[in-house]
Parts: C-alpha cells; structure tokens; sequence
C-alpha cells in the first residue's frame, strides 16, 4: 500500500497500515455474516470451440478524448473523434444489443523483455491479449473488448464473463438495467425483475502499474470460470455477469509505477477524469451498474479489506451500503484466512477490515477513489482490498527473485480468493443486492431527505459512522448575465453529463427562491437516481475537521466553486425544462467585420489564446482582452468551434494589428519587446510563452492542456547546463533547490532572471524565492495535511483580477512581511477561508485556518534584477481538478513574462 496523501516533506505520509483497535462490538455477528457467503470453487475441463469460426475486429471506446459531449455541435465525424472512437468502430457503452459470446480477437502488443511484471513471474502487459484470445476459444463464456487506450497508448481491456446469451437476451437485460435507473420505483414492484436480471459484478485490477496481483488474479479467475464444471459456476453464470478491468493501469504495470504514463494517480481522478484510464472505467460502470465491485491493490500485511472507517461519504445511501459491504468484507476475511497462510510459515498476517478494526485514518468520504465513486451508479458493495506482500518499491530492487516470485504468487492467491469471495457472496445474496441496487436509485428519484443510518445496523456502528447531507430540490446553472462564465458553465454540463447526471435546460424563464432565471438556465433536479452523484459534486462540502483527527487524502472538492461557473441551489422548482445530451455550444465569431476580442478568463480561453499564437496569429492586449486581427478571422472561428468560447468585436482597440512577435532572447519574453515593463501601455504585443517548470506531474499537465509549450526541468537539468533562451517563464513548485545549484547554474539562472518571469508554488517554490532572493516576503505553513475549498478575496491585479471568490489549497501558506514592490494579489477571506475540507491548527496551535485570516494567499512582484515574480500559497492546479483557477495561472504566467495583463 502507497500512502494515498501525498505529504509535504517533514510529516508522516499516512496513518499507519496497522490502526488503533475500536469497538470490539464489531466483531460479533460476523459468524452469522459468514454463514451467509458461499463460495464456489472453480474446476474441470476447458470446452473447446471452433478457432475457425471468424471473429469480429475489437471494439473500442471514446474514453480516450475530451468529455464524450463537449463538442455539440460538431460533425459526427468530429464527435467521433473526440470520442477517440476510430471511424465506423462502435465504443463498448454502444453495443447492449450484441449478444454473448461475443469473441473479439484482440490485436496483439509487440512483446517486451523489459516489462516489469516479468521479474515477478506474472503475465507481462503482452501476454494478456493471447491469453483472452486463447479463453474466447476455448468456450463460449468468455468475451473480450478493448474499451480505450493508456496515457502511452496501450490497449485497456474488459472481459466478460457470463453465461451465453442471444442478442434478444441482451436487450432484455440492457432494458432492465435501464428500467432500474430510469424507472426505479416501479423496478422495485416487480416481483419477477431479480429472477430475470443477471446481477453485475465489476472487478478492477492493476489501477497503481505496480501493484501488478489483482491483473492475475482476474485472469486465473477469468480461466477457472471459463473452463469450470461446477454446477455452483454454471448457475452463478446464468444469473450474474462478472465484468473484469483487466489491468487498468497497463503504462505503470509495464514501467513499474504507480502512476499512468502521464503520471497520475489513476485512483485519485474519478471526479475529475482528467486521464483516459478513468474515463474508460467511469464509462464501464455506467453502462453495467454493478451491484457489487473490487478494486485490487497492494500492500498491507494483514490484508486490508473495507469497509472503512469513518468519515463516511454523507452523499451514500449508507445504511444499504454498510449492511452489504460489511458482510462481504467478512467474508473475503474468511476466504483470505482460509487459504492457510500463517505469519510465521509465510509471512502473512490475518486480514483486517479498517471499519472494525481501526478508529479513522481509512475514509470513504472523498468520491476520488473507485470504490468511493461506483456506489454512485449503483454498486451497493464496493472494496479497495490491499493484498499482504510487498513486491514493489525497494523491495523490487533488493529481494532476490525467487522471493519476489514467491510473495507474488501468495498475493495472487489473496487476490483470488477475494474475487471468488465476492462472486459467491452475490451468488447468495442475488436478489437482495439487486432490490438494494434499486433502493438507492428509488430514493434519489423520489427525492426522499438523506437517511441517517440506525445505530447497530452492523455490529458496531457507532455515532461516530453517521454523516448525512442536505439535499437542495435542485442546481440552476444560470445562462445569460448571471453566469460568470458559459464557456465553464457549459464545460460542467458535459461533465455531469458524462457521468451519468441527467441535465435539463429551461425553455422559458422561472423564478425560485426570489430569482429569475432566464430560458435556456440548466437545472440539475435532484430529483433522479443518481442524485447523490449530482451533490457530492455541486455542493459546497463541509468542513469536518472537528469530527477526525487524520484523513487519507483530500476532504474538500467543489466542481460548483472550482470550476469558474455560476452554479446555484434551489429549494423549489417549478420550470418547463427539456432533458440534453450536450450543452449548447458557447463559441462565437461576431459576424461584424474587423479585428476581434477575447476575454481570458477561463481555461478554455488560454488554450484558444495558445492556440492562435502558437499558429503565429499576431496578439496584443488591450484593455484585459486579446485583441486578434481582423485577418485571422478563420483561426478565431476555428477555435472558437474547438473550445467554446466567444469572442467580441474589437472596436476601436489600439493594437489590433500589431505585427507578429518573433522568438524570444534570453531574458526577455517572446511576448514583449525586450525591456518592456509590466505597466506598459495597452495593446502590447503577445507571442508564445515558453515555461521552464520545476513541477509536479499534475501541473506539467495542467500547463500543457492550456497550451503552453513546457520543458521539464530540475536542479540537476540545470547543473547539467540549460539552456535559457528558448525560456520565458520559470515555474518552480518541487525538484529544484536554488542552494543546490553548482556555480555556472547559478549564474545563468541570474542572467535569466535580470527579466525573465519567475512562478512558484508550495514551500519548494517558497524556498526558492527565497533562496534567489526574489522577493521580500516571509512564508508562514499551514498544517502541513490541511486541504480544501477556501473563501478568497482577490484584488484588481493582473494576476489576482478575475478571479473566482474560492480557491483550492493542499499544506497551504501565506505570505507575512512583504516589501514595498510586493502587491496583494488574493487574500485569504477575513471571516475565515475554509468552506469544505480538513484543516486543523498543527500539535503547537500553529497553522490552523484562524491563522490564514485575511492574509495574502497570492503575491506578485518585480525583484530589483527585473524579473517579474508570483508566488502562490494556493493549489490552483491540484490534480488538474479545480479548472475556474487554472486562467489565475495562464494570467500569472503571461504577466510573469513582461505582457500586461489586466482584469479580465
């Protein structure tokens, strides 16, 4: 087991894997638990089937694009593209009406010697593909699809496993699935529905590359269903569908880390699904609701299945949850136990189950992780099971082989047992799972108030286990005037789109709560199955930093406060509304002829800004927008198209021809003239900025998304000898130390620096204004774990100007002492920053959010060399998630860069 928080440098990563005891309570009852789980074994032959019968090329998903419905008004051509669905190829969401079998032959990767898996002795990222070809053959339970590509390409693979079907039979099961979310009250009449439906099983292996067992794990398991003669098999394939996620993460398992091949934190994403890997497995639990779901992942020793311990995500419909997840887990303990290994032969500590065994510091309360998010379509038992053995980190480079081998094949075994576990606790309780499933999306529909979980509902539910939320009737996303952005408003409809949230859009006006809202608002009804889904993403949050002590990572998101859209709750609704698919396209060219203006204050309006000056379309400022010339008016439709957003006529605007910038100098930006200063007057001519960043992988991809052209670069990149002059802006949050940097890295960073931009982030980029004696200003930390939205005032600068009223922080700071050439440009707000999270004062009663009351949370500055300096105290880039900051950042950056930037 990685640690899930990611710790500033100083403090402990996690909790530790072994937690303090709590509530021996919980232990009773799990005899009675137990008793109820079956579970079949696998064996017997293979059935064998005609290789000569032909098979159907490989279907592929559109998880690999932006969201599926951004682009409205696209050609289908062009929708397909962003889809990332090859053309006349259907994606795996659209194919309900195919039966089973369905025998895909999968194309197979080139074979690779230095996979990492090969050293442990389990199956490479190649030998998965010949491995399902060879099992579709073999019989005619198994089928395999590739449902989308890695960051690096790979193909991402879902197999099924179930008993044959006709394609009327999978349109039969298709309708029920639909009638379950569409129509769950009337599902829950119907005595018959649990005897026709095939309960769904998800099971997510390999989501961190190197905790490789749950990929093999599923693939033994796959085998033995495929091939077994067990009457408990054949039946539990006649009333189940098991869906397998193969290895979710095939970059990490190949290369041997944790992240993707961009670095993510693939468990980290499921709210933001910012990486191609979510958005296939996001879309694989849409469109099979499962009942009941796994995700594999190592190492703890005891095995560590959840439940968790509290806080509980109050978004859940948890009374239904923890009767069915505690239950499983007891029997996954079971199984796991059962398999005879014992600390003294083989090293492996009985399983713990953190809800009984521990006090906090395992939650469920952030919707980032898979298990925390698949309860939302519908999975009413849901597992992160960590399996014992470490293989991975240094033990992978300094333990002999045919240990390595060893502790692998336990935790495959481990792993195993926890799938069929799980298979045969659905097998047992099959129809209650499925009433349970329909329940959440009943009370959603019905709009029925959060229900508090009885105490004692399992052995040892406590006060402590009982969070709830207030649902509003519904969210007004508003059009017209009172929606600070519709290029951001839109980019939010899509994505609760995306994730199964039902939108509608007004087609005359209505008032709630005092307001008029004009046609054309969307309205997000709470009022529908998957109306805890909606919340958790729309509301505020709330601060829980009274009720624990320690999480396990974040415990602030807001899409309606971070994502630069006016989003608004109702108590009433009374509105003539149609259902959408999409959002209604944003983007605009006015029709009026002369040079064109656009506002920068979204993301999508810094990419469409790169993305001109990165075709060499002549830009200049003028009056807080980017005035583009009346000859590059195809280019301004086209990515007006491409990213929604709108420009305006120019007017009268100084500027709005000026010629096109050339390639930057050393010390200069390709922005600017060289020399000219921040102030200088509008219409000042903007070219590519070109970052240098010292960064985390989040913001590098953050900074590449907004179309900036990046280089990585570190201390010893530096001490190795840069190159400056294809640099305008530094950008500094971790991997570079000033005082680290030999002689010739320090002077070439000071020729850089008599003006050039310099950004940083966090106490790295702190450290480094200091250390380059940048500018005047003393850094005060928060408590170092301390994460969430907070209240910000922002000032009319040109970084701070336009600014959203909240922010994201993670280890936040503030900046004390500042010197005359520093300026304010946001400020942590007076009556206290913190909305939604966790942040507590540190062991001295240092650091809390009392301390942060009305302090600078953003500075911007010339030091006496010339170099333009911003320095962030916030996380306006965290895991690409809080999109309404990321134009704070593109405006930093221009400005950093000698351009004027003014309030958008």
């Amino acid at each position: 087991m990685d640690p899930r928080l990611r710790a500033p440098a100083g403090l402990p990563a996690a909790p530790s894997a072994r937690l303090p005891a709590r509530l021996p309570a919980r232990l009773l009852g799990a005899v009675v638990a137990v008793a109820l789980i079956v579970v079949p074994q696998a064996g017997g032959l293979p059935a064998l089937a005609d290789p000569a019968e032909p098979a159907p090329p490989a279907v592929r998903d559109f998880g690999n694009g932006p969201e599926r419905n951004e682009v409205a008004a696209g050609t289908p051509g062009e929708a397909a593209a962003l889809r990332g669905a090859p053309a006349g190829e259907r994606p795996y969401g659209w194919s309900h009406d195919r039966g089973y079998p369905r025998r895909t032959r999968l194309p197979l990767p080139p074979e690779n010697p230095a996979d990492a898996s090969i050293k442990l002795g389990l199956v490479p990222y190649h030998g998965i593909a010949p491995k399902l070809n060879d099992l579709q053959w073999r019989g005619d339970r198994v089928s395999a699809e590739i449902i989308g590509s890695s960051a690096q390409g790979r193909d991402l693979y879902l197999v099924t496993v179930t008993a044959p079907e006709s394609a009327a039979q999978a349109r039969e099961q298709a309708r029920i699935r639909e009638r379950i979310g569409d129509d769950p009250a009337a599902a829950a009449r119907d005595r018959k529905l649990a005897r026709t439906y095939k309960a769904p099983i998800f099971v997510n292996g390999n989501i961190h590359g190197n905790e490789w067992e749950g990929a093999d794990a599923a693939l033994r398991t796959i085998e033995q269903l495929a091939t077994s003669t067990d009457p408990a098999v054949t039946d539990l394939l006649k009333r189940t569908r098991l869906y397998f996620n193969v290895t979710a993460n095939p970059d990490g398992r190949v290369n041997n880390a944790r992240q993707n091949g961009a670095e993510f934190d693939l468990n980290r994403d499921f709210v933001t699904a910012s990486q191609p890997e979510v958005r296939a497995m996001r879309q694989i639990m849409i469109d099979t609701q499962p009942v009941a779901m796994l995700d594999l992942h190592g190492y703890v020793n005891g095995t560590l299945i959840e439940p968790t311990t509290p806080p509980h995500g109050a978004n859940y419909e948890y009374d239904l949850f923890i009767t069915n997840a505690y239950a499983n887990g007891l029997g996954m303990e079971a199984a796991i136990n059962g398999l005879g290994y014992t600390p003294a032969k083989d090293g492996v500590e009985p399983a713990q189950i953190p809800f009984r065994d521990s006090a906090e510091g395992w939650d469920d309360w952030p919707p980032i992780f898979t298990p925390q998010y698949a309860p939302f379509h519908g999975a009413v038992a849901a597992h992160t099971v960590e399996i014992p053995l470490r293989v991975n980190g240094s033990a992978y480079d300094q333990t002999p082989a045919e240990e390595l081998r060893r502790r692998s094949a336990v935790n495959t075994d481990v792993a195993a047992a926890a799938i069929r576990a799980t298979y045969g606790f659905v097998r047992s309780r099959h129809d209650r799972l499925i009433a349970d499933q329909i329940e959440v999306f009943r009370r959603g529909a019905a709009g029925e108030p959060s229900k508090p979980v009885p105490l004692g509902i399992v052995p040892g539910f406590g006060p402590e286990d009982v969070y709830t939320t207030t649902f509003p009737r519904a969210y007004v996303i508003p059009a017209g005037s009172g929606q600070r952005s519709a290029t951001a408003a839109a980019r939010l409809v899509d994505h609760l789109i995306a994730n199964d949230v039902r939108v509608e859009r007004a087609r005359s006006s209505f008032r709630s709560g005092g307001r008029t809202y004009p046609a054309g608002s969307y309205v997000v009804d709470m009022r529908q199955p998957k109306r805890g889904l909606a919340n958790v993403m729309l509301e505020p949050g709330a601060d829980i930093s009274p009720r624990v002590d320690a999480m396990y990572d974040i415990s602030g998101w807001s899409h309606a406060l971070l994502w630069g859209a006016t989003v608004e709750p109702v108590s009433s609704l009374r509105a003539d509304t149609v259902s959408v698919k999409a959002a209604a396209p944003t983007g605009s060219v006015p029709r009026a002829p002369g040079p064109l203006a656009l506002r920068v204050g979204d993301a999508k309006e810094v990419r469409a800004l790169n993305d001109l000056l990165a075709q060499g379309v002549a830009v200049t400022w003028n009056g807080g927008a980017a005035i583009i010339p009346a000859s590059a008016r195809n280019a301004a439709r086209t990515v007006a198209e491409r990213h929604g957003v709108a420009f305006t006529p120019a007017g009268g605007h100084a500027g709005a021809h000026g010629s096109s910038p050339g390639g930057a100098q050393s010390g200069t930006s390709s922005g600017a003239s060289a020399g000219t200063p921040a102030g200088a007057a509008a219409g000042t001519p903007l070219g590519q900025v070109r970052v240098a960043a010292a960064a985390s992988a989040d913001e590098l991809f953050t900074l590449r998304e907004l179309g900036f052209p990046v280089t990585p670069v570190s201390t010893a990149v530096l001490n190795a000898g840069f190159d400056w002059s294809g640099t305008d802006v530094l950008y500094v949050s971790s991997g570079l130390s000033h005082a680290a940097l030999n002689p010739a890295a320090r002077t070439a960073l000071e020729a850089f620096l008599a003006g050039g931009g310099v950004i940083t982030r966090g106490q790295t980029g702190a450290r480094f204004n200091t250390d380059a004696g940048l500018l005047t200003a003393t850094t005060v930390p928060g408590r170092g774990d301390a994460n969430g939205v907070v209240r910000t005032v922002a000032s009319g600068g040109p970084v701070g100007g336009g600014s959203p009223a909240h922010s994201f922080v993670y280890s936040p700071l503030w900046f004390t002492g500042l010197g005359p050439e520093v300026t304010v440009e946001q400020s942590y707000a007076a009556d206290g920053p913190l909305v939604s999270g966790h942040w507590r004062p540190d062991g001295q009663g240092a650091g809390g959010p009392d301390a942060a009351r009305g302090q600078a949370a953003v500075v911007s500055g010339r030091d006496e060399r010339g170099a333009a300096v911003v320095l962030f105290g916030t996380e306006p880039m965290f895991r690409n998630h809080p999109k309404g900051l990321f134009a704070q950042v593109a405006r930093a950056v221009y400005w950093s860069s000698s351009v004027t930037v003014t309030t958008p």
